[in-house]
């Protein structure tokens, strides 16, 4: 029959001992590196090309609000739902949050609950009397299994290492929905841009076509030359070449369109003339903006796990001192589990420091170290692109918005060109080759307002997503609010 054992007095004495043993080898643990920050005067002050702007205090709008076009909307919805590029970065958030779980979980101790049931014969010749014994063993416990009390915070800051890692992940999967509405919108307006100059070119090929008609029974009947009908062909050649061009650089923009969508997508609308497809983003944007875009906030949460491994590879210099026990009741009887005496329990706590490990520690807290010393160098680098898109997008804005005003009085130019050109042929005052070059000079300005206009509007969605406009429902407050 099972008995109680109790510990000796001497046990809690000699535990003392360990721990100060153990204490005094972890005070020739390295003392704590100073933690690498981020230079914030790496810097400047101020927006180029926006620095005499009126200072605006108010945050950007949500995609939803900016973007006027209802079927531009409606592909960027299609695009969040149906994007296998953005499926996968929301898969590896729930994957950082499973890992986090599970780091997590080691903070706090395993408690089980057991049943084991035993029965052996021991023959004769190994037991003292000399006869074979017989007998049963029933434990039924509840077990603490190797909990680490976590004194040096080594546990703590594997964890904090983890949480920094997910939110790592939840902002570059919200970069990564940014990126995607941003190409949508680009692909949408290059697709406009090409449709209209598709409208222009098949216009400009029917007019062709028609004075390719006049200019031939002309030359039938001999009332022109050849020379002035071979004029007329190559330009009704050169409006049809860039009409199978235009169509060709059509499709293949509706299927990335469909790749972005992951949905067929179908003829497009109608646009009414003059209908605004996106919203305008006010000069003056203070650069505080930055500090809530995607791939910035992802790459602080990245900083701050950093500093965490450094943490942890520090606190490993220290001695581990883990708990195991249980308790529970034991019988040598099944039916005498539960009764009066029957009570049974273990305490084992242990203490571990390693004293020789080929300077295995030493080489994991310089790669902590390094690795955060690459993780500032990756967030300054982070936010000086940021930056400089931000650059790049208002400077494109403010030259595009110059040079459509060129194009634009250009174009007026060359149409009354064209005009008078056409009026002195009719008069006989100069060959048609005057008309074929005003026509041609101005179907090639009329694409270019096009493509100027429609790059100006791409600009602006380079301004809003290099400032991390997000999309509506999206938390856009700093990270160190955001509690797991």
């Amino acid at each position: 029959m099972n008995t109680s054992v109790c510990l000796p007095a001497v046990v809690p004495v000699r535990l003392a001992v360990s721990l100060a043993c153990a204490l005094l080898l972890g005070g020739c643990a390295p003392g704590a590196p100073s933690l690498a920050q981020p230079d914030p005067g790496a810097l400047p002050g101020q927006w180029p090309s926006d620095s005499h702007a009126t200072p605006v205090t108010a945050a950007l709008p949500d995609w939803q609000q900016w973007v006027q076009d209802p079927t531009l909307a409606q592909l960027q919805t299609q695009a969040l739902a149906h994007n296998r590029d953005l499926r996968l970065a929301l898969l590896r958030v729930e994957e950082a949050r499973a890992a986090h779980g599970l780091q997590r979980a080691d903070r706090f101790p395993t408690v089980a609950v057991g049943s084991s049931h035993a029965r052996a014969r021991v023959p004769g010749d190994l037991n003292v009397s000399g006869r074979p014994v017989t007998g049963s063993d029933h434990e039924v416990v509840v077990g603490l299994n190797s909990w680490e009390l976590d004194l040096w915070g080594r546990v703590r800051s594997l964890d904090e290492a983890a949480l920094q890692q997910y939110l790592a992940s939840a902002a570059g999967a919200r970069a990564a929905q940014l990126t995607l509405l941003g190409q949508v919108a680009r692909s949408y307006l290059a697709l406009r841009e090409t449709d209209e100059r598709l409208h222009l070119a098949r216009s400009t090929l029917d007019t062709r076509a028609e004075t390719q008609r006049i200019f031939t029974r002309r030359h039938e009947v001999g009332s022109t030359s050849k020379y002035a009908l071979t004029q007329v062909q190559s330009l009704y050649n050169q409006a049809h070449a860039l009409v199978v061009q235009l169509e060709q650089e059509r499709a293949q923009l509706v299927h990335a369109l469909a790749q972005l969508t992951g949905q067929d997508v179908a003829a497009l609308p109608e646009r009414p003339p003059g209908a605004a497809i996106l919203g305008e983003v006010p000069a003056g944007l203070p650069s505080q903006l930055l500090q809530a875009r995607p791939d910035i906030v992802a790459a602080e949460h990245q900083l701050q796990a950093a500093h965490a491994q450094v943490a942890a590879a520090r606190a490993a210099f220290f001695p581990r001192i883990a708990l195991t026990g249980s308790f529970g009741t034991a019988s040598a009887q099944l039916d005498g589990l539960f009764e009066s005496g029957s009570k049974a329990w273990t305490f084992a706590p242990s203490i571990s420091l390693p004293i020789l490990d080929g300077g295995r520690r030493r080489a994991n807290l310089d790669l902590a170290t390094v690795r955060q010393h690459s993780a500032v160098a990756s967030y300054e680098r982070s936010v000086q692109t940021a930056f400089r898109e931000v650059a790049d997008a208002l400077s494109a804005r403010h030259f595009l918005a110059q040079q459509l005003r060129v194009q634009q009085d250009n174009l007026q130019v060359l149409q009354e060109r064209n005009r008078l050109a056409q009026l002195r042929y009719d008069n006989g005052a100069s060959p048609y080759l005057d008309v074929l070059d005003a026509q041609r000079e101005l179907l090639g300005a009329a694409q270019q307002a096009v493509q100027v206009a429609y790059a100006l509007q791409a600009a602006q969605v380079s301004l809003y997503t290099a400032l991390g406009g997000a999309p509506a429902g999206t938390d856009r407050q700093h990270p160190s609010a955001v509690t797991p």
